[in-house]
């Protein structure tokens, strides 16, 4: 077997040109200019090309971008303060602040400080719970971008059986109830499962985001099933250069899996359009207008 390559490039291309129309709609019909707030502390040089990339997919979507910069002595209070001010402004529908923050600041209490209305990463508590009771909530990017994908492939899943390896509040959590909320039967596996090999081979979707180079070999996956890999993970390359891999093992993977994304070209994109598409619903949630359809 040869497994289908799901192209989230691609599809992250396609779900961007929708964004923009429904953007300029909005714009048209309402006068409202979705806005997306950035907040970049100090200089991670992972962080300043995430920034960079979701700052132009924002401009060309229509929306209007606001980059703040702040060096990385930056003081909590400081920061609170921009955050207190962002949630204030009118124009600002998103707020992103770009993690990890420098060791000063606490990062729970700066997220939790974001207008849940404006919090289009979906950390705050509030979103959390209202994901998991079936509310209207922004839901973190990642999980929604691989929902996504997985769709692509099975336009419905209810009733399949679903095994997520990772149990984080960013991706492992919010895409479980995600998938529950599909009608699939879930299973959150995680580094104290055991027989972890076994539950995953029973999956007609698996999806990986447990942050370990390759760890999932072809004979974990079921033959036919549809593996979304979400691991990024930086290894040892030719030439003394290093290289991205996910958490799947992508070439025995493609021997046995029905379908798979690759890293990089995969979930990763899907994860900016995501942010995008979160902005604005964002702006039509603040407007009382209903869910944007894309």
């Amino acid at each position: 077997m040869t497994a289908t390559i799901i192209d989230g490039k691609a599809i992250a291309q396609e779900l961007r040109g929708n964004i923009a129309i429904a953007a300029a709609k909005l714009t048209k019909e309402n006068g409202i200019v979705p806005g997306l707030a950035v907040v970049l502390v100090g200089s991670d040089p992972a962080s300043e090309v995430y920034v960079k990339s979701k700052s132009k997919a924002v401009t060309e979507a229509g929306m209007k971008s606001f980059d703040h910069r702040l060096p990385a002595d930056t003081s909590q209070a400081d920061l609170l303060k921009l955050i207190q001010q962002l949630n204030a402004d009118e124009a600002v529908h998103g707020i992103l602040v770009q993690l990890p923050l420098p060791s000063q600041i606490d990062s729970t209490l700066i997220l939790n400080t974001i207008d849940p209305g404006k919090d289009v990463d979906g950390f705050h508590p509030v979103n959390a719970g209202r994901l998991a009771t079936g509310q209207r909530a922004l839901v973190p990017c990642t999980p929604v971008g691989s929902v996504i994908l997985a769709k692509k492939i099975n336009p419905s899943l209810a009733g399949m059986d679903a095994v997520v390896i990772g149990r984080s509040n960013i991706v492992g959590k919010p895409l479980a109830q995600l998938l529950l909320a599909e009608n699939c039967t879930v299973t959150i596996a995680h580094s104290k499962t055991k027989d972890l090999k076994d539950v995953c081979r029973r999956a007609d979707l698996l999806f990986a985001a447990v942050g370990r180079p390759e760890m999932v070999r072809g004979d974990w996956i079921k033959p036919g099933a549809t593996v979304i890999d979400v691991g990024i993970n930086r290894v040892p390359g030719e030439g003394g250069k290093s290289r991205l891999v996910g958490d799947v093992n992508y070439k025995e993977a493609l021997e046995v899996a029905g379908a798979v994304t690759p890293v990089p070209g995969g979930v990763g994109p899907m994860t900016i359009a995501c942010v995008i598409l979160n902005t604005l619903r964002a702006a039509c949630a603040s407007a009382g207008l209903p869910e944007p359809k894309v």
